[in-house]
């Protein structure tokens, strides 16, 4: 049984999370989804500005989504998946103050979800407008672009060309991974949110085999936007830098790796730096296997999956991806040089 695709839109407080989702309940697409709305506060505001609501629509009220409350999300995505049959998808929409690693951890942590459903891609919506201010005031802000695996970049006609540059460079500067949409009024490709396997690793690799490839030199890389410029090219350094605590950092290794000394090097990164890993991803060479291995992880908790084989004489090698707060690079690049079998 196929499993049932889930999408977390998230995104700061007024940059447009409810517009977009009443554009995917509202648009002819053909496809049904279950939505799961989260709440902060106790007057239920933003499922009476939800088109079409109705008993598909589920309230989570305790404010935010977060390890207190992740309970109360298993049980409901439990209620939806004995009816699974009657919608194509889960919508959840995070409260602007929420931080979507618990909601990405559910899907790790809870067996019985991992079955049936899988988390297809987290999806940011950005306000063009204020996004330099929120930078400096808010880390939730700075967060949600670090695990998006899409940045809807809302309200762009409210900026000049030169001032959208520079937003996405300060974007680039903390999720190089992400794929930005500029948008009005979140008017973003539908099919370029929705059904992507945005968060699954071995999807991506199998459209975008170099999707972890890493760059050289590192301040010419591909641009996160899609475009298919370098990013010095496309994102010339603006005046003003953002000075965040978020940075992304590039493993690679030409040779095997021996898995106990990886697990072991995970384990302990996972155990010591676990709160400020937000999002880690990679393809693995183990010493002795005939297959890749396909690891992601959200802070403490991580998932392995053995992807297709390697092929006769095929240059065979390791990539890894961290995505974190204070990220100590010399440390992570020693450490998985470690891992050499």
């Amino acid at each position: 049984m196929a499993k049932i695709p889930v999408t977390v839109l998230t995104g700061y407080l007024g940059a447009g999370k409810t517009t977009l989702l009443n554009r995917i309940l509202s648009e002819p697409h053909g496809k049904k989804y279950a939505v799961i709305v989260n709440e902060f506060g106790e007057e239920n505001i933003d499922g009476a500005l939800i088109v079409g609501a109705d008993e598909e629509i589920f309230e989570m009220n305790n404010g935010c989504i977060c390890c207190t409350v992740r309970g109360d999300l298993i049980r409901v995505i439990s209620g939806l998946m004995k009816r699974a049959a009657s919608f194509d998808g889960i919508l959840i929409e995070t409260t602007g103050l929420a931080d979507p690693a618990p909601v990405a951890q559910t899907f790790f942590a809870d067996e019985e979800i991992a079955v049936k459903a899988k988390l297809d891609s987290i999806v940011a919506v950005v306000d063009a407008k204020h996004l330099p201010l929120r930078l400096k005031d808010s880390q939730e802000a700075e967060e949600q672009i670090a695990f998006a695996d899409v940045i809807v970049l809302n309200k762009a006609d409210l900026v000049s060309a030169e001032e959208l540059t520079h937003i996405e460079f300060l974007i680039c500067g903390i999720n190089r991974g992400a794929k930005i949409i500029r948008a009005t009024r979140c008017d973003a490709p539908l099919d370029q949110i929705l059904g992507l396997g945005g968060f699954d690793l071995a999807e991506i690799l199998k459209r975008e085999p170099d999707f972890l490839k890493e760059e050289e030199p590192a301040h010419d890389h591909a641009c996160g936007c899609g475009c298919g410029h370098s990013h010095h090219d496309h994102h010339p350094k603006p005046s003003a830098k953002h000075d965040s605590t978020i940075s992304s950092v590039s493993l690679t290794s030409a040779k095997p790796l021996d898995p106990a000394k990886f697990e072991a090097w995970i384990g302990e990164l996972r155990a010591n730096k676990g709160q400020d890993l937000l999002r880690y991803k990679g393809i693995l060479d183990l010493a002795g296997s005939p297959t890749r291995l396909v690891i992601q992880g959200v802070h403490m908790m991580m998932d392995g999956t053995n992807l297709s084989p390697w092929k006769e004489g095929e240059k065979r090698s390791s990539r890894m991806v961290f995505i974190g707060r204070t990220l100590d690079e010399q440390t992570l690049r020693e450490g998985f040089a470690r891992c050499v079998a």
